[in-house]
């Protein structure tokens, strides 16, 4: 379908109550990215436009010259969609539409657009249909008068019922409780998972940032999974766990999350809080950011916005932290220079490319050093009951020597942290008394 983009402006705050949103964008980079999210689900964007408003009108958002010179250009281009990068009531949808005798969607029914095209699992799809029927709850219009009231009671002397709309937003209450308790199973399942991977104590990292800053690409780079990765707005949707291994043989859990995006619908939000909890239970978060976009700064404004909303303060983010400055390669050499010369003297930033594996390794490294806490140096001689803790060793420790003794017993040199330091004390605690005396710290 042939669309035309539209970016408005808004220079004052109208009565109504919608001024500029809380982005730091520019109109052109606002105007590149609704391009970029229409083509996302294969539209051919044959115009963008951005249109100051001075004085928002509550019934069409956009002034009458506007009005009438978008429509010119919606007849020059055969264009038969208009997507409006800006919240709209449901009477300034219907309104344009009316003027300009073509479908009008706005910003937030754009992203519920793709998501319920991306969407492949059962929860993906649970989610995109309770924001979809959420936000289509407001903007119910009758379009037929021959049901305009159904008659109630039996006979001929039953009082008016109720009006068709309203059937129809009984319909979509009915349908939405639905869905809101299948999400809760969801959700239930969900807690049993993270409980089941914290009997196993694995760390868990994960990758948050604005869409299309190469999440996808890096988490491949670092695990070598095939989950989708393309130069494309939301390519990947449902989240995503893998383990690895940290350079000193660690296991770790690396989740790849939905990428953020700026004004995000609340019908998301709410709908994706059991997706983006994930973060939430993260024992370290990689912010992944785009160096090669001009707008980077206000794109990261973004996705901190977001994590606060979550429930993770600049406090907690100060600790949990580690910004990934991606898409070095494609920096002019200067600049490359300086941001690596720059990434190299902070405490928590790495630069990197996912696409080449310039500074991964590096990644890595600061990765395991931020899990790896105050290391414990420890000599364990393990019994022959007790050979089975030695998988369990090579995961959450790090064993700098080895000796296997000639009673069947095994000596080994660890470096591991409190945490599972205390954990095998207790696993080794388990056994006889002698077993206790060959734990030395």
């Amino acid at each position: 379908m042939r669309a035309t983009v539209v970016v408005p402006v808004l220079k004052s705050r109208s009565r109504g109550g919608q001024g500029e949103s809380s982005s730091t964008r520019t109109p052109e980079s606002r105007l590149e990215e609704a391009t970029g999210l229409a083509q996302a689900i294969d539209l051919d964007v044959v115009n963008g436009s951005i249109v100051p408003v001075n004085d928002p009108r509550p019934a069409t958002l956009l002034g009458t010259g506007k009005i009438e010179e978008i429509k010119a250009l919606l007849d020059e281009r055969d264009s038969g969609l208009v997507i409006v990068d800006h919240p709209l009531t449901p009477v300034q949808q219907r309104n344009l539409e009316k003027e300009w005798n073509a479908k009008v969607i706005d910003r937030t029914g754009l992203i519920l657009e793709i998501f319920g095209r991306r969407a492949s699992t059962k929860e993906g799809t649970l989610q995109v249909d309770l924001a979809h029927l959420n936000y289509q709850k407001g903007r119910l219009v009758r379009s037929w008068t021959h049901l305009e009231r159904q008659r109630g009671g039996g006979g001929f002397m039953g009082g008016p019922g109720e009006t068709q709309i309203e059937a129809d937003r009984r319909m979509l209450q009915d349908r939405i409780i639905k869905l809101e308790r299948e999400l809760e199973q969801v959700v239930r399942t969900r807690q049993l998972h993270r409980a089941k991977r914290r009997k196993v104590p694995h760390p868990i990292v994960a990758l948050v940032g604005y869409t299309n800053a190469g999440k996808s690409t890096l988490f491949n780079r670092i695990t070598g999974a095939g989950v989708l990765a393309e130069d494309m707005l939301f390519a990947t949707l449902d989240p995503t766990l893998r383990r690895m291994k940290l350079p000193h043989g660690r296991t770790v859990i690396l989740s790849d999350t939905v990428g953020f995006i700026s004004d995000l619908p609340t019908h998301l939000v709410a709908a994706f809080r059991a997706t983006l909890e994930e973060v939430l239970e993260a024992d370290l978060i990689l912010h992944v950011r785009d160096m090669s976009d001009a707008d980077n700064q206000a794109q990261s404004s973004d996705v901190m916005r977001i994590l606060n909303d979550l429930g993770i303060d600049e406090a907690e983010a100060e600790k949990r932290l580690i910004e990934v400055w991606n898409k070095i390669d494609r920096l002019e050499p200067e600049v490359h220079d300086t941001m690596v010369q720059k990434s190299a003297g902070a405490s928590n930033v790495v630069a990197v490319s996912a696409v080449s594996g310039e500074g991964v390794d590096t990644l890595m490294e600061e990765i395991s050093r931020r899990l790896s806490g105050v290391m414990t140096v420890a000599t364990i001689r393990l019994p022959v009951d007790k050979l089975a803790l030695l998988p369990w060793l090579y995961d959450h420790a790090i064993v700098d020597s080895r000796e296997d003794n000639e009673d069947g017993t095994i000596t080994l040199d660890l470096r591991l942290s409190e945490t599972e330091a205390t954990e095998l004390e207790r696993r080794i605690g388990n056994g006889p008394k002698s077993d206790k005396e060959d734990w030395e710290r």
